[in-house]
């Protein structure tokens, strides 16, 4: 690979993962808050809603990741997705009842199935697998720091203007992302790289595809999976649940707390993500990516000791870090399972797809809980869900390499 590319192609990437960082999650958090304390919605109502941008990201995500492996026009794609999540998020205002808000979710979470694996893919496809991990870091980093602005943004919007506010910046950064998609030098792209089609070090096999076979052939792959599966049934819920407690206590001021929320997570993770970048090589995967879990584990137990809004945004401070190792590592253990086989995005689809289970579920499962029992229960609860995630990886999870895909798809 010509050495020059991925440093012509530094500043577009920067740009891009910036601008799409408030884009891809769509309202997020946020539309939690306006539908509790603009449209006085129920909490169990608020979970359903928001499971259903889950529920279409199920269905969307494999397809997504190979749609991503086939196709070359990758910049169309991720701009055709933010101008869709745009035009969703904008028409909740207009039609604030439940159902065309569950579909208008619904379209969002269809269209945010593009993202991950489109920027994976550009973003392998210039710098090559050897420069990954560390591209990568920065990418998450820029992604961290462009979610911290857009927070911060939108704390200060929505204490002037009302939680409504947030729709507008939105469209503001969708229209800034369109024109940072089009930076990016779609010639620069290696298509057969950004799918993970390239030789394997030190295994002979050919730089082919493999079949689709290979994504349920990999021990270590599945394990994987479940592992992120509960991560995110974890991790999922969490945030709203944090944002409608702080929006109960202060109603005038929940959309400004949830961004304080934000920005000091997203804050730790622009520093954490370029760590992990920078050593994950050295370090390995399977330690980093425990620690992410047990960080997860631990916030599930503090959130109940205490409703001071301090201590929640505190406590919000341990999501830096294992948000920001979670988004670094999960394209790169992807890539070291699926080396050579070509289906590196339908793999980043495919476990997608799983996460998208336990990120449904978690806030379904959540707002029950809470409507039952509490949001001390609702905590404990999610905590519990990233131990048993910890204890599986611990237990059964090998160190990722491509040497592991090598002993999956040998015949």
């Amino acid at each position: 690979m010509d050495q020059d590319r991925p440093a012509s192609a530094r500043v577009p990437l920067d740009t891009l993962n910036f601008f799409l960082a408030d884009v891809r999650d769509g309202l997020g958090p946020y539309l939690a808050i306006y539908l509790l304390t603009v449209q006085h919605w129920d909490e169990a109502s608020i979970g359903f809603t928001l499971s259903a941008a889950g529920v279409a990201g199920i269905v969307a995500q494999t397809p997504a990741g190979a749609l991503i492996d086939a196709v070359r026009a990758k910049r169309a794609m991720l701009i055709a997705a933010a101008i869709a999540i745009t035009v969703a998020s904008l028409a909740i205002p207009i039609f604030p009842s439940l159902m065309p808000v569950a579909i208008l979710q619904a379209v969002s979470g269809v269209a945010g199935a593009v993202f991950p694996p489109a920027i994976a893919a550009i973003t392998l496809g210039i710098v090559g697998p050897k420069a990954f991990a560390r591209r990568i870091g920065r990418n998450e980093a820029f992604n961290h720091a462009g979610n911290a602005t857009a927070a911060l943004l939108a704390g200060a919007l929505a204490y002037w203007l009302g939680p409504v506010a947030v729709f507008w910046l939105m469209a503001a950064m969708a229209l800034a992302s369109i024109a940072a998609t089009l930076s990016v030098p779609a010639e620069l792209i290696d298509h057969d790289i950004a799918r993970g089609l390239h030789d394997v070090p030190d295994n002979g096999l050919a730089a082919r595809p493999s079949g689709f076979r290979v994504l349920l052939a990999n021990p270590p792959l599945l394990i994987f999976a479940c592992s992120t599966t509960l991560f995110h049934f974890a991790n999922a819920a969490m945030l709203p649940l944090v944002g409608q407690k702080l929006a109960l206590a202060n109603p005038d001021l929940g959309t400004t707390l949830m961004s304080a929320c934000i920005v000091a997570a997203q804050l730790v993770m622009v520093p954490v993500a370029l760590i992990v970048g920078a050593t994950a090589d050295r370090w390995g995967r399977k330690p980093i990516f425990a620690i992410a879990l047990a960080v997860l584990c631990l916030r599930g137990l503090l959130y109940p000791l205490s409703d001071n809004p301090y201590w929640l945004v505190g406590v919000q401070l341990l999501d830096g870090v294992g948000a920001g190792i979670f988004g670094t590592l999960f394209p790169l253990i992807i890539s070291d399972l699926t080396a050579g086989t070509g289906h590196f995005n339908v793999a980043q689809g495919a476990i997608a797809t799983a996460q998208g289970i336990g990120g449904a579920l978690s806030t379904s499962v959540a707002g029950a809980i809470v409507v039952g029992y509490g949001y001390g229960a609702a905590f404990i609860t999610l905590g519990i869900a990233a131990g048993i995630a910890l204890a599986l990886l611990l237990l059964l999870m090998p160190e990722p390499s491509t040497r592991t895909t090598a002993q999956a798809i040998a015949p």
